[in-house]
């Protein structure tokens, strides 16, 4: 059951409502987002930032100067491309990695560029940079690279592009590893005293990174790539390299179509909305039905989406799994070609091959968290699960280690790293933290452990040799500060609101605050005395229950929840029997079941007709 707590941000909702011609409810619901604290609050709302949240445009994005060394790296590419220097770009195999070295790379070949690009292979080459992909470079002649979605840890591997007299430019937004001075005390009190290890490139462009003036941080590897271009855009204009500077309006239509790219990225990258991020994903959604890129629309085809009503949850959980499960069970490679194709009947095969792989992977998942869960299950002492879960899944591919991980860390709540065998004695696996367990601190007070490790607050990569196993695992444990309350997920909740007040006008004014996702929840309302009067479970896998509801007033509410029905049946027979629940569903009216419920209104669409629906996030 997940901890409720209720909104209490304070702001003028009735001037906010009147400025903007919305109602007092929906000002409240983007105070609720805008403000992280009350004392901030005249800062964080206010009539620029609302402006920019319910309106925001390209025009509205940050200025991408203030990311250190931007300038730099993009006068190295001019020079380069002038040059006719070969370029290579080295990206990822996850989604970011994907859309950020097709942005580069076209970017590049629209100045001019002679350009290729190699993702690595997750088994083979492993996440990013490394030894081998550098000589393979040199190898084919390369006389620059430039990194996206990954660099920023890759010291040793730059160090030696850069002994081999190669050029190298790095774009990534993780965090940048730091040296750790003898004698800390604490984790908190060395913090600011850190020395960030930048590697030995010829530029490092890191949103990430102390010295740069960039106001926000939290942006993506295609985000920054996308930034890149733009840098190199304003510069090439000046005519001080000797690059092809394509029309106005093509590098218009280039960028806008690039911005469908960075937004994909950033979902699937799971950033916060917030800030120039929800401007980037909202614009995406706007500009999808204009997307011109062959291997995009296949993918859109292939799932039965519609490019006209295109959702962050789309993003998410149907194109970005398809490009993940290249990177994840193939090679990732195959994505970025899908977006390189030319042609419409190759695109539409290879967006199938896409699906078909992702189903796969799909039925792989679900074993592989099954035996997760039944290993957590053995390791629980008198009930209690450990505080932080590092689990090793022998016989599972490793390219599903991290949402395996995902998966147990919600089904528990724990930090979990899920591992799995690389071979020659080593471990590779992913972590998924909760919000108040900083993982990449954690990781960074045992890398003497690891081969290699990266990552950031909420996720990690890592390798490490097999016998440090149980010490990783023991010391996780044994530091973890986490206790009780730690442990419950919380359910936050914009305000109480009774069922009365919601009309179809006001939903429809909800969603201005599209798109939701991470960082720009969905509003989310509690109403107590809530009566159930009947049920259905529908579905293929009978895992959704449509329900008939009535408010204190006795208005009947059509109700839907999508969530875990078997903890929802555990509820409901504890507390009102099992022959009470029986009843629900063989349609015998069961007034006497009264619940709170979080929830959140909705349209329902059926054969023209529009009706409002209640969908229900929790119970209690």
């Amino acid at each position: 059951m997940s901890k409720w707590m209720v909104a209490n941000k304070r702001a003028d909702f009735d001037a906010i409502a009147a400025r903007f011609g919305i109602r007092n409810i929906t000002a409240r619901l983007i105070a609720n987002r805008l403000i992280t604290s009350n004392e901030l609050s005249l800062d964080q709302c206010n009539e620029r930032t609302i402006d920019a949240y319910l309106n925001g445009d390209e025009s509205m994005l940050n200025d991408p100067h203030g990311l250190a060394d931007i300038e730099k790296g993009a006068g190295v590419m001019l020079e380069k491309i002038a040059e006719g220097a070969r370029i290579r770009v080295i990206g990822d195999y996850d989604v970011d990695g994907i859309c950020s070295s097709f942005i580069l790379v076209s970017g590049l070949r629209l100045f001019g560029g002679n350009v290729d690009c190699v993702l690595p292979d997750r088994v083979k080459d492993g996440y990013g940079l490394s030894i081998k992909l550098v000589d393979e470079a040199c190898s084919d002649g390369i006389d620059t690279i430039i990194t996206c979605d990954n660099g920023i840890a890759a010291y040793a591997e730059i160090q030696h592009a850069k002994e081999m007299g190669m050029t190298v430019v790095v774009t990534d937004h993780h965090e940048v590893p730091y040296e750790s001075s003898e004698g800390e005390e604490s984790k908190a009190d060395c913090a600011c005293a850190r020395k960030e290890k930048l590697p030995p490139a010829d530029a490092v462009i890191d949103p990430k990174r102390r010295d740069g003036s960039y106001p926000f941080r939290e942006i993506c590897g295609a985000v920054v790539a996308y930034k890149f271009l733009q840098v190199m855009d304003s510069i090439a204009q000046s005519g001080d390299y000797a690059v092809t500077v394509p029309e106005r309006d093509e590098r218009s239509k280039f960028f806008r179509q690039m911005l469908i790219f960075a937004g994909i990225a950033t979902v699937c990258d799971v950033m916060e909305l917030r800030d120039e991020n929800r401007i980037i994903v909202r614009r995406s959604l706007e500009l999808m039905p204009e997307c011109t890129n062959l291997g995009l629309n296949a993918l859109i085809n292939v799932n039965g989406l519609d490019a006209h009503s295109m959702s962050c949850y789309q993003y998410g959980f149907v194109i970005g799994p398809c490009l993940n499960a290249t990177g994840r069970l193939d090679l990732a490679g195959r994505a970025l070609s899908l977006f390189f194709s030319k042609d419409k009947n190759e695109a539409a095969q290879t967006a199938q091959d896409l699906k078909e792989l992702n189903d796969s992977r799909k039925d792989m998942t679900k074993q592989g968290v099954d035996k997760a869960a039944d290993i957590v299950n053995d390791s629980c002492v008198d009930g209690v699960v450990p505080k932080v879960l590092v689990l090793y899944l022998p016989q599972v591919h490793e390219s599903i280690a991290g949402i395996i991980a995902g998966r147990i860390k919600e089904k528990y709540y724990r930090p979990t790293i899920v591992l799995t065998d690389s071979g020659d004695d080593c471990l590779k696996g992913s972590g998924r933290s909760i919000e108040n367990y900083d993982m990449f601190e954690e990781l960074s007070a045992c890398r003497e452990l690891f081969i290699k490790f990266g990552g950031h607050k909420m996720a990690a990569g890592l390798t490490l040799a097999k016998e440090n196993l149980e010490e990783l695992r023991s010391r996780l444990n044994n530091s973890c500060r986490l206790e009780g309350s730690d442990f419950e997920p919380v359910l936050h909740l914009d305000m109480q609101l009774p069922f009365n007040r919601i009309d179809m006008e006001l939903v429809r004014e909800f969603q201005r605050l599209e798109p939701f996702g991470n960082g720009n929840a969905r509003p989310v309302f509690a109403q107590r005395d809530v009566s159930i009067l009947s049920g259905r479970i529908l579905g293929k896998n009978r895992n959704v229950g449509k329900y008939r509801i009535s408010d204190e007033g006795g208005r009947i509410y059509d109700m839907m929840y999508f969530g875990d029905m078997s903890r929802w049946h555990d509820f409901l027979n504890s507390r009102f029997g099992s022959e009470s629940v029986k009843n629900l569903y063989e349609g015998r009216m069961c007034e006497d079941m009264k619940i709170k419920i979080a929830y959140y209104p909705d349209i329902n669409s059926y054969q023209g007709r529009e009706s409002i629906q209640l969908v229900m996030s929790d119970f209690s």
